[in-house]
């Protein structure tokens, strides 16, 4: 009798359970500490204290979601940062009621410290790896912010659309930081394939695998499927979606402009998502990490 194999096990079962927690915590952190970030890029003489307050309440709940499930898989390291998170964006989002910006901003920026600083922990600790997932996790926190920012003027009409274009042009900014990153790594794996001997195409195909997700070993029908979402929604759909609501920011037309906001934040959300899938090396073809 062949004894079962170890992913269809109770042990195989719990490690895949134990990997997604892991993935889920780390994109909780790398939200929470982007839009933490997101909060002390924006203008605090243009948007009022209200927006940081609330937000600074939605850092608390990403914060307060990652510790706990950090806690559960054996992640104390994980779960203190995001405690001191959450405890960070509690105290800032008071500040801001009471209208001390000052206090407030520096709350938001030990909040993005303790994100970034857990989202690194989470994941590979190296520099090569570590760049790629801070300029994730910014990515995201900033759209993030820009679509809950023209959502913002329903409550505050009044307010400068100045806040807005600025906000976009600050998520643009990241997402051309992470392209080059990206391509980079893109030029580097193409090098290193070109190393090993192998044909043009496989070559392409593996460089622009790993740079996408950590790499290629086993990438079946839905690891490829999930390789070209990764590049068409989150390093190309993006920009023009952002490029299409700056735009319409001309008009000027806020209500549209955030609605297009919608969509980016799908988009990235997407696209960070399966980069994160595609990274997982303990997952051959994608497939055995989806299976319960």
């Amino acid at each position: 009798m062949v004894p079962p194999q170890e992913p269809n096990t109770g042990a195989g079962r719990a490690a895949r359970r134990t990997e997604r927690v892991t993935l889920l915590i780390d994109f909780l952190c790398r939200f929470g500490g982007g839009l933490a970030l997101a909060l002390c890029l924006t203008s605090t003489t243009l948007v009022p204290g209200g927006f940081f307050r609330v937000n600074l309440l939605v850092v608390l709940g990403l914060a307060t979601f990652a510790g706990l499930l950090a806690w559960t898989v054996g992640l104390s390291s994980v779960g203190w940062l995001m405690a001191i998170t959450a405890v960070t964006a509690w105290v800032g989002s008071i500040l801001m009621y009471a209208e001390r910006r000052r206090g407030g901003l520096i709350c938001c920026g030990l909040a993005a410290a303790c994100g970034g600083l857990a989202a690194v922990i989470v994941g590979n600790p190296a520099a090569s790896a570590s760049v790629p997932r801070l300029l994730s996790g910014c990515l995201i926190g900033l759209t993030v912010n820009a679509m809950l920012l023209g959502h913002w003027y329903l409550n505050a009409p009044g307010m400068r659309v100045d806040a807005l274009r600025r906000s976009i042009d600050q998520t643009l900014v990241v997402w051309a930081l992470l392209l080059v990153v990206t391509l980079v790594g893109v030029g580097w794996q193409f090098t290193t394939a070109g190393a090993a001997g192998t044909g043009w195409l496989d070559r392409s195909g593996a460089a622009v695998a790993a740079a996408a997700g950590g790499g290629t070993a086993g990438l079946d029908q839905t690891g490829l499927a999930l390789l070209w979402l990764r590049w068409l929604a989150g390093l190309v759909g993006l920009p023009v979606l952002l490029v299409m609501s700056r735009k319409t920011l001309d008009i000027p037309n806020t209500q549209s402009a955030t609605g297009i906001l919608y969509v980016a934040c799908l988009a990235v959300i997407l696209g960070e998502l399966t980069a994160q899938l595609l990274a997982v090396p303990s997952a051959p073809g994608v497939v055995a990490l989806l299976q319960p």
